[in-house]
C-alpha cells in the first residue's frame, strides 16, 4: 500500500461529495457487473468491502435479506447513509471495516467490493482474500483495476502514486489457492474488470 490507511481514509473523505458525480463509464460498468453477478437470495447477508458512498450495497438491497457495507472513509459513509435513508432503504448498515479486519457479521454468504482491493500490494491482497474466504461466503464478487495483459504506462487508468493494481492471474491464484474457484471472469477494459469465485462444494452442501 503506498498510503497509509489513515492517508486513504482523508483523500476520500475529501472526495466524498463529488465521489458519485465523478465516476467514469468503466466504473458505472463494473458496478453493473459486479450487481448482476452477485445474485443474492431475499435471506441472505451480503458484505459490501471498499463499499464507498454505497453504489453496490444499495444496489443489493432489494434483493438481500441484509447488507452490510464497509469502509475506512468516514466521509464515504456518511454519504452512503444518507443516500439509504433518502431512498427509504432499511436494510443496509454502514460502519468501520476493512479487507484484514472486516467486521463481518457473523454469516456472510456473499461479499462484494468494486473499485478497493487496488489499493493493496499483491501480498496484501493475497492476505485480503483469505480473510474474506475465512467468513466462508459461497460467492466473493470482485471488479476492480486489474491488468489483462501489460499496462500503458503513458495511458494508466489508475493513479500510479497511490494505486498498485495487480494482474488478473495474481488474483485469480489467490482466489485459487484460498479454495474458491473462478466461475466468470468480465474484461470491461484492458485494466479494469470482475472476478466472481465460488467457493467448491462441500459435504454440508450448498449454504
Amino acid at each position: 500500500m503506498k498510503q497509509s490507511l489513515k492517508e486513504h481514509a482523508e483523500r476520500f473523505d475529501e472526495k466524498a461529495p463529488e465521489y458519485d458525480s465523478s465516476k467514469n463509464e468503466e466504473y458505472k460498468a463494473t458496478v453493473s457487473l459486479v450487481v448482476s453477478h452477485a445474485r443474492p437470495r431475499n435471506d441472505d447477508t451480503v458484505l459490501d468491502l471498499g463499499t464507498g458512498t454505497g453504489a453496490i450495497a444499495l444496489a443489493l438491497a432489494e434483493d438481500a435479506g441484509e447488507v452490510v457495507g464497509r469502509d475506512i472513509s468516514d466521509g464515504m459513509l456518511e454519504e452512503g447513509r444518507e443516500k439509504a435513508a433518502d431512498r427509504g432503504v432499511e436494510n443496509v448498515a454502514f460502519g468501520d471495516g476493512r479487507f484484514r479486519e472486516p467486521n463481518a457479521p457473523e454469516n456472510t454468504d456473499i461479499v462484494t467490493s468494486n473499485f478497493a482491493m487496488h489499493h493493496l500490494t499483491d501480498g496484501q491482497k493475497r492476505e485480503a482474500i483469505n480473510v474474506i474466504a475465512g467468513l466462508e461466503p459461497r460467492r466473493i464478487v470482485l471488479g476492480d483495476v486489474m491488468f489483462f495483459g501489460e499496462p500503458n504506462p503513458d495511458e494508466p487508468f489508475y493513479s500510479p502514486e497511490v494505486d498498485d493494481p495487480a494482474t488478473v492471474g495474481v488474483l485469480a491464484d489467490a482466489f485459487t489457492d484460498a479454495g474458491y474457484v473462478l466461475t466468470a471472469v468480465e474484461r470491461v477494459h484492458e485494466q479494469v474488470g470482475v472476478l466472481v469465485a465460488e467457493s467448491l462444494p462441500s459435504d454440508d452442501g450448498d449454504r
